[in-house]
């Protein structure tokens, strides 16, 4: 019997695998295809009458650089143009370089949740309701308590991305994974 469930639960197994990594002799639906890796790009500029028109679009990244301190995303920029009169004037697709900012970040340092609590000590009467504290640090420039406390508390966490290289290249298999 304990055989039978064993092998049950392999070919359970198997099959789950076999799904999910398309491979097999049976498959219900291809898999969905991901989806571009875009961020929306809007902005406005003068038209030919004087007048503000509007440029809207998407910006793709193909990777990232470190350019000294500072991280870099190289992509593709597609824009479509439209005037004061709303009429299209054209598309634009270019390659741009863009300045990433890094936001700052926040740590969560305790997070404590008393239920509800009576106590009598010596005819002093104590009821206290529920409790939930909840302590979270900012970590960033200018803020040192902040940046202690985070620290502190990733002391036992695996190493930090501290090295903006390591980042680039994290953010560059991200983008091949999702690229396919």
């Amino acid at each position: 019997m304990r055989f039978a469930k064993t092998a049950v639960i392999a070919v359970v197994v198997a099959a789950l695998v076999a799904m999910f990594t398309g491979t097999g002799t049976a498959s219900a639906a291809p898999a969905p295809a991901v989806p571009a890796l875009t961020a929306p790009i809007t902005g406005t500029f003068t038209d030919a009458s004087g007048g503000t028109g509007t440029a809207a679009g998407t910006f793709t990244p193909t990777g990232f650089v470190a350019d000294g301190q500072n991280l870099v995303a190289n992509g593709v920029a597609d824009v479509t143009l439209t005037d004061s009169a709303g009429q299209q004037v054209g598309t634009q697709s270019r390659a741009v370089s863009v300045p990433v900012g890094v936001a700052a970040a926040s740590c969560q340092i305790l997070d404590l949740v008393l239920g509800p609590l009576d106590l009598d000590l010596l005819g002093l009467v104590v009821h206290l309701d529920r409790v939930h504290l909840n302590i979270t640090a900012d970590a960033g420039p200018g803020n040192l308590l902040g940046n202690l406390l985070c620290a502190i508390a990733g002391l036992l966490d695996p190493g930090p991305l501290t090295d903006l290289q390591a980042l680039v290249n994290l953010l560059n298999q991200i983008i091949a994974i999702l690229g396919g």
